[in-house]
C-alpha cells in the first residue's frame, strides 16, 4: 500500500489544486485511505474527442456541482451517502499534454495504460472501488483492464456501442474501448451489457451480434423497461460488475454540453429504475462516469452527473464485499 500511496502523490493533483478546488461532495467528514470504500479519481482526457469539446472539464464539472449546489442527501431514498460510504477524492490524474516534446497520441494512450491502469488494480487490490471521473470514453479502457483479472460483467450505458475497430486513424479512442478490450482478451462480447444504445455501424453493430453482446437498446427502454430491468436482475445477480456510464445516454434535452448528443435516449427516471434492476448480489468493483462536459459556465450536465452517482451510491450492490 505505501507504494500505492507514493504513486498516488506523484501521479495525481490533489482536488484542492484542481479547478474546481474542491473535492466530490464537499463532504463534512476526512476520511482517510485506509477508511475509505470508494476512490474517487478524475481524468480529464481530451486527446481523440471528434465533434463537440470539453471532457478534460468532466471532473471539474463534477466536483464544483457536487461541493457547491448538491446536497449529498438523496432525497427519494431518504438517506445521505456520507452515511452510507465512505469516499476520499484523491484528485486528477495528471495527463502530459506533451511527451516526447510533441502532442502524440500514441504516446499518450501508452502513458495511461502503464499509470493509470495500474493504479485502478492496485486500488482494488485494496479493496476500494474506484470510480473515476472522465473525461473521454477511451478512460474505460484503461480502467477495465486493470480490473480485468475479477471477470467483471461490464455494464455499458451509451447512445453508441464504442465498438468500432479504429477511427479517424486511431486504434485506441473514445469510439473504440470495447473493441480493443475485446480483440485483447480482457471481455468477452457476452460479458458486456450495452443499455441506451441508438447510434453504430454497420460493422460494430454487426460485431455486437457476432460476439454475443447483449444490447437493451433505446427503444426497448421505452417500451418495456419492466423487461429491462427485470433481464438485468438476472444477469448480474452474484456477479462482479463495472459500469461504465457515458452521459449521453441521457436524452439530448438533458446534456447541453457533450460531445455527441443523440435525440431518442434516456431519462433520469429510467436510469433509476435501471439501477434498481442490477441484483442486490452484485458486486461493484469499479466504475467510470465519461463524457461529461462544461461550456459556457453550464453546470446541467456536471448537476446530472453528480446526481446520478448519488442515485448508484445508495445501492445495495455497491456495499456488497466478496
Amino acid at each position: 500500500m505505501h507504494t500505492l500511496l507514493n504513486a498516488i502523490e506523484t501521479l495525481f493533483r490533489i482536488p484542492e489544486k484542481t479547478v474546481a478546488k474542491a473535492s466530490f461532495g464537499d463532504l463534512d467528514i476526512g476520511v482517510t485511505f485506509e477508511q475509505s470504500d470508494v476512490i474517487m479519481l478524475g481524468i480529464p482526457l481530451e486527446e481523440t474527442t471528434s465533434f463537440g469539446k470539453g471532457t478534460a472539464r468532466g471532473p471539474e464539472a463534477i466536483r464544483t456541482t457536487s461541493a457547491h449546489q448538491i446536497e449529498t442527501f438523496v432525497f427519494e431514498e431518504k438517506v445521505d451517502i456520507k452515511n452510507l460510504i465512505k469516499i476520499l477524492d484523491i484528485g486528477d490524474l495528471i495527463i502530459p499534454r506533451k511527451i516526447g516534446g510533441s502532442h502524440n497520441i500514441p504516446l499518450i494512450m501508452s502513458y495511461l495504460d502503464q499509470n493509470l491502469t495500474s493504479i485502478i488494480r492496485q486500488l482494488r487490490d485494496c479493496n476500494k472501488i474506484p470510480i473515476s471521473l472522465g473525461g473521454e470514453h477511451t478512460i474505460s479502457y484503461f480502467c477495465y483492464k486493470g480490473l480485468s483479472n475479477h471477470k467483471p460483467l461490464l455494464i455499458h450505458f451509451d447512445a453508441h456501442r464504442d465498438l468500432k475497430s479504429e477511427y479517424n486513424g486511431n486504434r485506441l479512442c473514445h469510439t473504440t474501448p470495447f473493441f480493443r478490450l475485446i480483440e485483447e482478451g480482457h471481455v468477452t462480447g457476452n460479458d458486456i451489457i450495452q443499455i441506451g444504445i441508438r447510434q453504430a455501424d454497420e460493422v460494430e453493430d454487426q460485431f455486437a451480434h457476432d460476439n454475443g453482446v447483449i444490447t437493451f437498446d433505446a427503444w426497448e427502454v421505452n417500451k418495456n423497461i419492466e423487461y429491462v430491468v427485470s433481464s438485468l436482475s438476472e444477469l448480474t445477480k452474484n456477479r462482479k460488475i463495472y459500469i461504465s456510464f457515458d452521459i449521453d445516454v441521457y436524452d439530448i434535452q438533458y446534456v447541453p454540453c457533450t460531445g455527441t448528443p443523440e435525440p431518442f435516449g434516456l431519462n433520469p427516471f429510467d436510469i433509476v429504475e435501471i439501477f434498481k434492476g442490477i441484483h442486490e448480489t452484485a458486486n461493484l468493483v469499479g466504475m467510470d462516469m465519461v463524457e461529461v462536459s462544461l461550456r459556457n459556465n453550464d453546470y446541467r450536465e456536471g448537476t446530472l452527473a453528480t446526481q446520478t452517482l448519488l442515485r448508484l451510491l445508495t445501492r445495495k450492490f455497491l456495499h456488497t464485499r466478496h
